[in-house]
């Protein structure tokens, strides 16, 4: 008998026990008095005075039961009494006779208005109630979904699904990924090539990587390429209120599984279920019951017959280690943010659902966006077709796009965000002082837009900077020279106003973070050397380094981060200094202007062949 069954069966028998005791509820309160409100007791002699009054109607004798029943009135006013009789009256037919009573004397079979009177007092109000209840177990499953639990305190639905009508071509900039589940495939779809050279497919893969990489599309895209049924759950849906309710529900799913083989199970956010078990005063025993059944599972089922489980998680560091073993999990495939050449084909594959002018170029997008999702870029075509729409156009321009990365990064224009003159003055050269010093730089990420327009993140302007190709590395000089561009905004402020402002608050929280990880991270310290000073938290979303030294040497980690950020706003003053007139003209026109390009900055600032020899950047493009 398959699950289905057994959950009508559990169903079924709930509403039989609730129909039964509410009838024997109601049946206890109402049922006596009913019966006492059409018949009433009496005395006899009480009943010879009606008779001699003249009351009695009909009498009726129940020689059986040495009874009997009278009625007096008729119609509406018709009330039935009975009284014993009395041993041995002989006058009694006498009696009765000469008061017109009509007089009936019988033994009465009482069976069939005894098994009638059953069906109507306790057959059709168990009926009714059982019928009640299918009813609104109907109305319950329309409302939840056919797949929903009803009444059923133990497993739960899953939601499965065949196909699901994607496929690798969904897939883009996640190569490696594709090539590690494309075998998975191919075991899947034809078992018996593995079986024969006794191959083993793999139990399970973990997907890890950063929210937003497309790890839930990956699991998908394996089901839909294999053809195969499809069990998505999250991890969440594990953790019950009832204790070893989590544990049943790994079993059904395992079970239903094992039903529809092959099959692919994918439990995302596993990492809510399958944390580290310890002994610490947090720790959750449900939890880990759960988790223990899971183990459990994983080792039980034979995969020969095609049974694979998947699971996405952006903690692997949490995951309990049985859980990571080879025979579990045998594949850890990374689902990383994708590269520059992965974030085009991304851009392609969600421009490929709007329409969109013919001169688009995807790639200057594509070098925009460098640390971007596969979700973010989506959230990017979806709003240059939202402002397409909102300016009135039927195609999505360059400028939509242009703009819509503007809008992801710093958020919407803020228009109810008025600077004065001499506000807008200091933003002008504050952005002018870090696009200069980028200019100035060697190998530095040319400018391609700086702007001082409000947005809604609290910045007041920004200057983006876009590589022209993919670097996978870093050096110890291009870090200094980073340290020096974040610098360049507070160190324009100090040599043209001589006041400091709060606009570098951001800029001098991404140098300290700069100068922090090459102390501490990656050995570019000329005190530590090459010593691991800190250990990263979270990787995957976004988690800070902390310090694994002592406190002695913590204190020296700050002194010498401190000594690199100071470095770098030296650097940028005397940059400003050898270029001070350039940073006069550039401002003003910014503040004008309030938002100009790479190629403009490009062009006044080559103006003069005068300026400092050590410039190389390249224009944008």
């Amino acid at each position: 008998m398959d699950m289905d069954d057994n959950k009508r069966r559990r169903s079924m028998l709930i509403y039989v026990l609730i129909a039964i005791v509410v009838y024997l509820a109601v049946s206890q309160t109402l049922y006596p008095n009913l019966v006492s409100s059409q018949v009433t007791e009496t005395s006899y002699s009480q009943f010879l005075e009606d008779v001699d009054n003249n009351k009695v109607v009909s009498a009726e004798i129940d020689t059986s039961n040495n009874e009997i029943k009278y009625t007096e009135g008729t119609g509406d006013s018709q009330k039935i009494y009975k009284t014993t009789a009395w041993p041995n009256d002989d006058t009694l037919a006498t009696t009765l006779k000469d008061h017109g009573v009509d007089m009936t004397a019988s033994i009465p079979d009482t069976s069939g208005d005894l098994w009638l009177y059953m069906l109507i007092a306790y057959g059709l109000p168990l009926v009714g109630l059982f019928l009640l209840g299918w009813w609104a177990n109907r109305q319950m499953k329309k409302q939840m979904g056919d797949d929903g639990p009803s009444m059923n305190f133990g497993g739960g639905g899953f939601g499965m699904g065949g196909g699901l009508g994607v496929t690798f071509k969904d897939v883009a900039g996640q190569d490696e990924a594709k090539e590690s589940l494309q075998e998975i495939v191919h075991f899947l779809k034809n078992p018996g090539k593995y079986n024969e050279i006794g191959a083993k497919c793999p139990r399970g893969a973990l997907l890890v990587g950063p929210p937003g990489t497309g790890k839930t599309l990956l699991a998908k895209a394996v089901a839909g390429e294999a053809g195969v049924p499809f069990f998505q759950i999250s991890g969440s849906e594990f953790v019950e209120m009832f204790v070893g309710r989590g544990a049943a529900k790994v079993r059904d799913l395992f079970k239903q599984a094992k039903e529809k083989a092959p099959c692919i199970v994918f439990i995302d956010e596993i990492d809510a279920v399958g944390k580290k078990r310890d002994m610490s005063i947090n720790s959750n025993d449900e939890r880990e019951q759960t988790l223990n059944q899971l183990l459990s599972e994983m080792d039980g089922f034979d995969n020969h017959k095609g049974i694979v489980v998947l699971a996405a998680t952006n903690r692997p560091e949490t995951l309990d280690p049985a859980l990571l073993r080879p025979g579990r999990f045998d594949r850890r495939i990374p689902v990383e943010l994708p590269d520059l050449a992965g974030r085009e084909a991304i851009l392609k594959i969600h421009a490929n659902d709007v329409k969109m002018e013919h001169d688009i170029d995807l790639s200057v997008i594509a070098r925009s966006t460098p640390g971007a999702s596969g979700a973010d870029l989506a959230n990017i075509i979806n709003e240059a077709a939202l402002r397409a729409v909102r300016y009135g156009r039927n195609r999505v321009s360059q400028e939509d796009l242009e703009e819509s990365v503007d809008v992801v990064i710093a958020g919407e224009k803020k228009k109810s965000t008025v600077l004065s003159e001499h506000e807008k003055e200091v933003v002008a050269y504050h952005e002018t002082g870090h696009a200069i010093v980028a200019a100035m730089q060697t190998g530095s990420a040319p400018v391609q837009k700086i702007t001082i327009v409000p947005r809604t993140s609290g910045a007041l302007g920004f200057t983006m900077q876009v590589e022209e190709d993919q670097h996978f590395l870093t050096t110890r000089k291009e870090a200094k020279d980073k340290i020096a561009v974040l610098c360049g905004g507070r160190a324009a402020e100090e040599l043209i106003f001589g006041e400091m402002t709060t606009g570098a608050s951001n800029d001098i929280e991404k140098a300290t973070q700069i100068a922090r990880a090459m102390v501490t991270q990656y050995g570019m310290s000329d005190k530590f050397g090459m010593v691991a000073l800190g250990q990263q938290r979270s990787r995957y979303l976004g988690g800070g380094a902390e310090l694994t030294c002592s406190e002695g040497t913590a204190q020296e980690v700050d002194a010498e981060v401190q000594a690199l950020v100071e470095e770098g706003h030296t650097q940028a003053m005397e940059t400003l200094k050898a270029n001070r007139f350039k940073l006069h003209e550039i401002a003003h026109y910014l503040q004008k202007k309030e938002t100009i390009t790479g190629e403009e900055f490009m062009k006044m600032l080559k103006r003069d062949d005068g300026f400092a020899p050590q410039f190389s950047a390249q224009s944008a493009q």
